[in-house]
């Protein structure tokens, strides 16, 4: 089974502990983390276009939470829906969970604007960062499996003259 399956369950499991554990934190753990995760590790690990789709996410995060809090009801609503589109259009983030993190405060309900963004950011960054650590070992590992495999390689050369 592939390394990084394992670290976003754990990762998943260990936000979602968090969220229980300490009230003040309990929205870093929200449904969408799980479709990021999957997206992450079903995608080439690619920094600047994972760090496009966190930015994305919280910036349609921090815009559907102020239009919620407006209190214009449905009408609140098919904006936060467009404005996600149009950042996953515009940027072409082809990240549909973006569209479903500008639901969230439908449901969540945030007391403050910055709440739910501030979340995003951090459960979002901190998944980033596991899996860049990830796969900096994953190329230190099979560079140091490279140079064994050229020792093996020259040693056998060697032996054969």
């Amino acid at each position: 089974m592939n390394v990084k399956i394992w670290i976003i369950c754990f990762y998943l499991m260990f936000i979602y502990w968090i969220s229980r554990h300490i009230p003040d934190v309990r929205a870093i753990f929200f449904p969408t983390l799980g479709a990021f995760s999957y997206l992450f590790i079903s995608r080439a690990f690619s920094v600047k276009e994972f760090g496009k789709m966190i930015a994305g996410a919280a910036v349609a995060s921090l815009v559907s939470s102020a239009l919620f809090l407006s209190h214009t009801g449905l009408l609140s609503l098919l904006l936060a829906s467009l404005f996600a589109i149009l950042i996953i259009r515009k940027f072409h983030l082809n990240a549909p969970p973006v569209l479903a993190i500008a639901l969230i405060p439908y449901f969540a309900e945030p007391a403050q604007v910055w709440t739910f963004p501030l979340a995003v950011l951090a459960s979002l960054g901190g998944l980033l960062l596991l899996l860049s650590i990830a796969e900096v070992a994953q190329v230190v590992v099979l560079r140091s499996d490279l140079r064994l495999l050229k020792k093996k390689g020259q040693s056998m050369e060697s032996g054969n003259s």
